[in-house]
């Protein structure tokens, strides 16, 4: 604990950030229901929030650049916090896409600019463990948000306080412990053309677990909500997905890293879209059923994104992985962008249970293409891969950064290393 104490007040300002977002997300959902707003024009909402975020990735290392962590830090807080009061004030679907778009883009620079901090602090020695508690910060916090939502009501402005609250005093564990403030980090590579040809596979993967889970994150309360789940079942459902993401991240890894990558992954895939089926058939029948069947789904779909990032880092050559991390991020937001518009529409018109039809055809066309790929390549073999399976957030590219550093030595303040 000595050596994580300094990342204290990152990690604490990481989970109040992560924790709020992650309320904001299902909470606009439900409370556009209640505003009497159809289903797509909330999937449009929500399409606007990962177009700010995909802007955010790719803007985020040259702020940094110009005015450092900590006053971009304030700043994009600032900016988040006050988008989220606003929408308490002014109940009107173009103005919540408007502001919704301005916290995607405040929010990606927000986890970058937390995750480059920690990579400037954490060493060799404590870095395992640090990656450990972030992620563990990164489920606690989003799993108990959910419960703030039966808690406080889905009328009245006090959520959005709540939300606005949260992204405000996440500001407050820097300021007042935190005395560094690191050197900016060397501009990160942005070329995803180059990533397409590194690995077309991988790119596919992400854009799909964006089309399917970003729709899941977003249009499952709807979902929920349609099938007649209470406020609090609904919170119990949208955080059993969530969790049930980590079951299988690190057995699916351990076994794509001793064997053809893409056979674990065409595994997984299938697996996603026979428990998809699942809730489409059983869906709805009781609450339990509902719980459970997302749970299994959220174990298969999630390690989606992680596995094909490790498949096109099987491709990289050095030097390039950073350019494949912040690469295949970008792709995921522009599947996010467009996933919950299209799942949103067909809920419209065919009803709740068109969210998982959505999210099975999504993944069953990249079971085709997974398919593709493994006649026109082989696969890397183990004994010549320079990459092992991380369980990756998509939160930015420093994540990858940060869970990718090489076992050697290296000086804290090194700029390569941020």
């Amino acid at each position: 604990m000595s050596q994580i104490r300094p990342l204290i007040p990152l990690l604490a300002t990481a989970g109040i950030l992560i924790g709020g977002n992650g309320l904001q997300g299902t909470f606009i959902a439900l409370r556009g229901l209640s505003e009497g707003f159809s289903p797509s024009t909330i999937g449009l909402i929500s399409a606007g929030y990962s177009l700010g975020f995909a802007i955010g990735c790719i803007y985020v290392t040259s702020l940094l650049r110009k005015i450092g962590h900590i006053r971009a830090f304030a700043a994009l807080a600032a900016i988040s916090s006050a988008a989220s009061i606003s929408m308490a004030l002014v109940t009107h679907p173009l103005f919540w896409l408007a502001m919704r778009f301005l916290i995607g883009i405040a929010v990606a620079g927000l986890f970058a600019i937390i995750e480059s901090w920690i990579n400037a602090q954490v060493t060799n020695s404590n870095r395992a463990r640090a990656l450990s508690i972030y992620r563990l910060v990164d489920l606690g916090s989003v799993t108990l948000a959910q419960y703030i939502i039966p808690m406080a009501g889905v009328e009245g402005p006090t959520v959005f306080s709540l939300i606005g609250m949260a992204l405000t005093l996440s500001l407050v564990p820097i300021s007042l412990a935190d005395k560094s403030n690191p050197a900016p980090p060397n501009a990160m590579k942005f070329n995803p053309a180059a990533v397409w040809r590194i690995s077309p596979l991988a790119v596919v993967g992400c854009v799909a677990v964006g089309l399917s889970m970003a729709a899941f994150r977003n249009i499952g309360p709807i979902y929920a909500e349609q099938i007649g789940m209470s406020v609090t079942a609904i919170a119990t459902f949208m955080s059993a997905g969530i969790i049930g993401g980590v079951v299988l991240q690190y057995p699916l890894g351990a076994y794509s890293d001793r064997y053809d990558r893409r056979i674990v992954i065409l595994a997984t895939t299938a697996g996603s879209v026979i428990t998809g089926l699942f809730l489409v058939l059983f869906g709805g029948t009781d609450e339990w059923t509902n719980i459970i069947g997302v749970f299994v789904f959220g174990a298969f779909a999630l390690p989606l994104y992680s596995l094909s990032s490790a498949h096109g880092n099987d491709h990289a050559k050095e030097g390039e992985h950073a350019m494949v991390a912040s690469g295949l991020l970008f792709f995921w937001s522009l599947g996010a962008t467009i996933g919950p518009l299209l799942a949103s529409v067909l809920i419209d018109i065919y009803g709740p249970k068109a969210l998982f039809i959505y999210t099975a055809a999504v993944q069953v066309v990249f079971i085709i293409y997974t398919i593709y790929r493994l006649q026109m390549r082989p696969g890397v073999p183990v004994e010549e891969r320079n990459w092992r399976f991380r369980a990756l957030l998509r939160t930015s590219a420093y994540f990858s950064k940060l869970a990718a550093q090489p076992p050697k030595s290296r000086d804290k303040n090194d700029k390569d290393a941020v």
